[in-house]
């Protein structure tokens, strides 16, 4: 990091819409070869920041300045010329086509008449993509790639011009480990060439990791810069919700109930085997290992989305045949996806209409829905759940990363399971959005619920669960119960370094 003149500077931004003073007056620099980390809770400004940045918003006041040059940014494609580069959390792909076409999209190199020269366009492609250590090419189908590959190929994008600041938004969310290395790698080149990083993460360990220094947002207000050496955890949550936190694990206050669920002998496929385990009444069952050592999959197994290969599923005692999400909800099974946006919510309906989508048969009068069990239902878990919106009028797309996923929560919850399973329960989420989610989700554990949580945060498993099934490569390799597991065996576990306990 140096004291050289900032590669961007904004000054005094403010952006409303109507009723809502979204910034007021934000100002903060990136320097040449920095990584400046913006933090802030989901719904403090920083995606309303970024969007001014990248002329999508037009600022009421301010200024943006590349280096010294003062800019009035009015598309995506203007900030990229300035050198001002994108790489969005939510993938902006075109599945039909090759990684080059994706790359160069509105920028392909031509000869002469017009056409595309495709030897540059592969030759320049693959260049960039050596960088990135990946192993496909610029021939591949975008739709054939993997949604961590997919991401490897928004990061491309940025490298195909030399950009003066590049913006990393929640970069990791679908990154295996060894793909974080191979980012954080890209990361340093660019350092090194001078190119200033905004890095956008809710992730502390990465922030601390990587990061120079670290601005904080809330409420749409510049709360202040740190150097990341100077500061802790405690600090920058204080910063971004005016408060601190207890992130201690929350005791067991309460009784086991009976077996609700009992897995034996499961298998799918080549993607895991012999998984065997029992979840109780009032219990919280962590799930954990590295991507791809099948804790997705058994949760799609469990329910329906998956045929198994061998094994049983038990609830209460009684084994079931799940073919479908449909015998899994009769059968008192709910699943809250990993991915809110695309597999949990409708982000252009309602709040309402989101909350009761999987009861909709159940809540009609003749050939109409009843609109009065449907608010009825949304009020009882708005208030049980604390979702903040103005009302179940409002679009689930316009609510923060927290509030969609108690939606999705609740809407499971209003089918009242025996089990519930929730798959990463706060990726994406803020500090103060994710203790919300734990407390809660002990909470239900206490009213009776049987839940299995799973998630690749270890913190996270540590927190909730009351016993943790540790996975690695298809397999359970140890159980541990939260009195006898420690960060040191864990890892071991998931690394396939100690044999399974029976």
């Amino acid at each position: 990091m140096t004291d050289q003149t900032p590669v961007l500077r904004l000054e005094g931004i403010v952006k409303t819409f109507p009723g809502v003073r979204a910034l007021d007056g934000v100002s903060f620099d990136v320097r040449p070869g920095e990584v400046h980390a913006l933090m802030g809770e989901n719904g403090a400004g920083k995606s309303t920041l970024m969007k001014v940045l990248g002329g999508i918003h037009a600022p009421n006041e301010g200024q943006i300045f590349v280096g010294e040059e003062p800019v009035t940014m009015t598309s995506p494609k203007q900030a990229k010329a300035k050198g001002v580069v994108f790489i969005h959390q939510e993938l902006s792909l075109a599945g039909e086509l090759t990684v080059a076409e994706n790359m160069f999209l509105g920028e392909l190199p031509l000869k002469s008449l017009g056409r595309v020269d495709w030897k540059k366009l592969y030759d320049d492609t693959d260049a960039i993509l050596k960088t990135l250590n990946v192993r496909f090419n610029a021939k591949t189908r975008v739709g054939d790639l993997s949604i961590a590959n997919q991401q490897m190929v928004e990061i491309g994008r940025a490298l195909t011009v030399s950009p003066r600041a590049v913006i990393f938004d929640e970069p990791t969310a679908s990154l295996t480990d060894s793909e974080k290395v191979v980012l954080f790698q890209v990361i340093a080149g660019l350092q090194a060439k001078g190119v200033g990083i905004i890095y956008i993460s809710h992730r502390m360990e990465e922030i601390f990791k990587i990061t120079d220094r670290i601005s904080v947002l809330r409420d749409g207000q510049y709360r202040g810069t740190v150097n990341t050496a100077d500061t802790n955890e405690d600090e920058l949550t204080k910063l971004m919700i005016g408060r601190s936190l207890d992130l201690s694990r929350s005791p067991v206050s309460h009784e086991l109930g009976d077996v609700a669920l009992e897995v034996k002998g499961l298998a799918c496929g080549d993607l895991f085997q012999d998984v065997s385990f029992k979840l109780h009444k009032g219990e919280v069952l962590g799930f954990y290992g590295l991507v791809g050592a099948g804790r997705t999959e058994i949760a799609e197994t469990i329910f329906g989305l998956r045929n198994p290969s061998a094994g049983q599923i038990l609830l209460n005692g009684q084994e079931v045949q799940i073919h479908s999400p449909i015998d899994a909800v009769r059968n008192g099974i709910s699943l809250v996806p990993e991915d809110r946006k695309d597999q949990g919510l409708v982000l252009g309906m309602n709040c309402r209409d989101n909350m009761t989508l999987p009861q909709v048969d159940d809540l009609t009068a003749g050939p109409f829905v009843s609109d009065g069990a449907e608010i009825a239902i949304f009020d009882q878990y708005r208030d049980k759940l604390d979702i903040r919106t103005p009302g179940w009028r409002q679009l689930v797309g316009n609510l923060s990363g927290g509030n969609q996923q108690k939606i999705v929560i609740g809407k499971w919850l209003s089918m009242r399971p025996d089990v519930l399973i929730v798959d990463e329960p706060t990726r994406g989420i803020d500090v103060g959005s994710k203790s919300e989610i734990h407390n809660l989700i002990r909470e239900l554990a206490a009213q009776g619920y049987a839940v299995i949580v799973i998630s690749s945060e270890m913190p996270e498993v540590l927190r909730v669960s009351d016993r943790i099934v540790a996975m690695f490569n298809g397999r359970v390799m140890r159980e541990f119960t939260a009195d006898e597991v420690t960060e040191d065996n864990l890892i071991q576990a998931i690394s396939g370094m100690s044999e399974k306990v029976a």
